[in-house]
């Protein structure tokens, strides 16, 4: 079987807008991949099978919209090793769905052309594309549109997962967020954010991006602040949460905040990966 790792994500940043049309939300994220990894094995097969994770949709629904979509009838055997915590905010499933998706890809007689893969990634889910290619990226519209960043990686990434963690699904979030009107002054906000964003010259300046829309609507948790004033020079929630991450110049503090939490919270010490 072909062997990959599929790296999870934070979002360094993360606002929300209005309701568009098709029914998502605007939205303009950061994401980098961290190295808190999945292992997704493939290989074609008589039928579509994914062993490894009993509650696995993303991956299968992934495959199957690769199958129609290349019109080859392919079927593989997917294997899953998760390390990811589930429903975390931190896109175990994205990530490993879009590992699947290139993996699969390569085995085909004509292999989708990239914009083709990426068309069937955003089929699948938002954050899918993203985890097709190499490099942090700001993410616009529903997630779909997205463009490579070249941002400073010389810092360690601390994650932690309360113990006592109760995430509300996704779409409850986002109906809290806009029952508390979260959106209102988006385009004035997102304005401001790539200001900062295009200022970003050394990790610290990662501490001018605005806190996650959604942490609010989802209940920020008291880690948050916890990180902070353990020497975090930026800490927030990832995506919909409940995990959080703090971001720490030296693996020494962040690996002593790491101590310190470790009590209440699960907790992993990361670095960026490209």
């Amino acid at each position: 079987m072909n062997r990959v790792p599929a790296a999870a994500k934070i979002n360094l940043a993360l606002l929300v807008g209005p309701v568009r049309p098709d029914g998502l939300h605007e939205v303009v994220t950061v994401m980098q991949r961290i190295d808190l990894c999945d292992s997704v094995m493939l290989d074609r097969a008589p039928t579509l099978v994914v062993d490894g994770y009993r509650k696995d949709t993303l991956v299968r629904s992934a495959l199957a919209k690769l199958s129609a979509a290349a019109g080859d009838g392919g079927t593989w055997r997917v294997r899953l090793e998760k390390r990811i915590p589930l429903a975390a905010g931190l896109g175990g499933g994205s990530a490993d769905a879009g590992a699947a998706l290139d993996l699969a890809n390569r085995t085909l007689s004509t292999p989708l052309a990239d914009d083709e893969l990426v068309g069937v990634a955003a089929e699948v889910g938002a954050d899918v594309p993203f985890f097709l290619t190499p490099g942090p990226k700001l993410a616009e519209g529903a997630g779909e549109r997205l463009r490579t960043l070249e941002l400073p990686q010389d810092y360690w990434v601390l994650i932690a997962l309360s113990r006592f963690a109760r995430k509300s699904s996704t779409a409850d979030i986002y109906k809290r967020f806009d029952h508390m009107k979260g959106a209102q002054e988006f385009e004035r906000r997102r304005e401001a954010f790539l200001e900062a964003l295009a200022a970003v010259r050394r990790p610290r300046d990662f501490a001018a991006f605005p806190p996650n829309d959604l942490a609010a609507a989802g209940a920020r948790p008291r880690l948050v602040d916890e990180l902070l004033e353990r020497g975090a020079f930026r800490a927030d929630v990832s995506g919909a949460g409940p995990a959080v991450y703090g971001l720490f110049h030296h693996r020494a503090d962040a690996a002593w905040a790491a101590r310190r939490l470790r009590a209440r919270a699960r907790v992993w010490l990361v670095a960026p990966v490209w």
